[in-house]
């Protein structure tokens, strides 16, 4: 294996997890590099949705998507066993017509002999696998083909345990934002509603929420209503009067 090869591969990559990067074109270029530094015949890279089922995330070549889908249509395969086992999986497909009929039959069509499944893995949770595929005769089991496989699926984990944290960090700004918002308007439609029929601001915000509960609505867009006309009207459910007041 040329080391300098390997070197530069994980520079690139390093180089490639910063903000806003693109998680499909990483998988992409991980895929790529597994057949240059392993010299496989080709690769496909599936993870695990927010509904844990796995889609295909990358591949090499047709044959490799192909073969990807396959599994996913069949459950039946070493992606499957690995990401279910979270174990590494490598098998002679010569001799896996009983393990998988299905997807050993399909593998040996496109003319491939082996394959290696990796795992991606963070601690105990897998949210995916690395397959790699060869035309040539032997085992793709050997311990340097193995390391260099899982150090790349490690790459691809983190790549896309970030690619999620970073979208859930923007739905949670987002969300925080609307709620920012939202509270404005509900003041100012509060301060509407206070000078128009000269009642406290505790009243006024009451007279709103007691509102929106009889239409069914959501307070905020009553209070954006009232807001943009200015007026009491809207809200004003107690014959032009302010709720009573308890106590």
């Amino acid at each position: 294996m040329d080391v300098e090869k390997l070197a530069q591969t994980f520079v690139d990559l390093a180089d490639s997890l910063v903000d806003d990067f693109d998680v499909f074109d990483l998988l992409s270029l991980l895929v790529e590099r597994c057949i240059d530094l392993l010299g496989v015949s080709a690769a496909g890279l599936l993870f695990a949705d927010g509904q844990e089922r796995l889609q295909v995330a990358a591949s090499s070549s047709e044959s490799a998507r192909l073969l990807d889908l396959y599994q996913l249509q069949h459950e039946d395969g070493p992606c499957f066993e690995s990401y279910r086992s979270g174990q590494p999986v490598s098998a002679v497909l010569s001799q896996t017509t009983d393990r998988w009929p299905r997807f050993t039959a399909a593998a040996t069509r496109e003319g491939f002999l082996n394959v290696l499944a990796l795992p991606l893995r963070s601690r105990d949770r897998v949210i995916g696998a690395l397959n790699l595929f060869d035309a040539r005769e032997g085992p793709l089991s050997d311990p340097t083909t193995t390391r260099v496989g899982q150090a790349i699926a490690d790459v691809a984990t983190v790549a896309i345990l970030q690619e999620r944290l970073s979208r859930q960090r923007d739905v949670l700004n987002e969300q925080l934002q609307i709620a920012l918002s939202s509270r404005v308007t509900i003041e100012q439609a509060k301060g509407v509603l206070s000078a128009s029929l000269t009642i406290e601001m505790e009243e006024a915000f009451a007279l709103l929420r007691q509102h929106a509960r009889n239409e069914r609505r959501r307070l905020v867009d009553v209070a954006e209503e009232v807001v943009r006309s200015r007026s009491a009207d809207l809200v004003t459910v107690y014959g032009g009067k302010p709720p009573p007041r308890h106590g």
